[in-house]
């Protein structure tokens, strides 16, 4: 089997991709009814928060959100110097459940524990997503509403595709909600 590089192996995902949703001729992209539903002036709002080693990729982020027409509301951190990543989580999570942000997004230095933490806030679907199918399924099958990265693992353009692909993803409904609704009723 011959090496293939990240440009081709894109372009035989989004293939695959195309072709299932073409087989699927009804798609729901609501969002549940236990989420607030934003009002059509945060459609586009992203709440993004990072800790010090996510700082930089924050930054990155944040400018490449505002250059595609997104509101940006910038929970912190405004430095390298060190925090504690779950406060910044939280924040992030809270404008996510209470409707203030459509979707939120925070980067530490492997992503895991800042989806560990946005989890615990009632309301949050946070996935913690390294490539391009993780980022499709975790909005396309799970509705996450909340995108974790990790800084130390994934590079600047990496992390802007798979951005990209998480708030360019509907949720695909059907029976994915259904799932979705337990999850949800894990937390009541």
């Amino acid at each position: 089997m011959e090496n293939i590089n990240d440009t081709e192996l894109k372009k035989i995902v989004d293939e695959v991709v195309s072709g299932i949703m073409r087989e699927m001729p009804s798609r729901i992209t609501s969002e549940p009814a236990e989420n607030p539903v934003p009002s059509p002036a945060n459609l586009k709002t992203v709440a993004i928060g990072a800790d010090h080693g996510g700082f930089p990729m924050k930054e990155n982020l944040k400018a490449f959100l505002e250059e595609k027409g997104y509101q940006v509301i910038d929970c912190g951190t405004n430095s390298p110097d060190s925090v504690d990543y779950p406060d910044f989580a939280q924040a992030v999570g809270e404008h996510v459940a209470s409707g203030s942000a459509w979707r939120g997004v925070m980067i530490d230095g492997a992503g895991i524990g800042s989806c560990m933490a946005a989890n615990k806030v009632h309301g949050v679907r946070a996935a913690m997503c390294y490539d391009y199918a993780t980022a499709f399924n975790s909005r396309e099958h799970n509705n996450a509403n909340l995108l974790t990265l990790g800084a130390g693992l994934i590079g600047p353009n990496l992390a802007k595709q798979i951005l990209t692909t998480f708030l360019e993803t509907e949720f695909g409904g059907d029976r994915h909600a259904r799932r979705v609704d337990k999850i949800m009723e894990i937390e009541k």
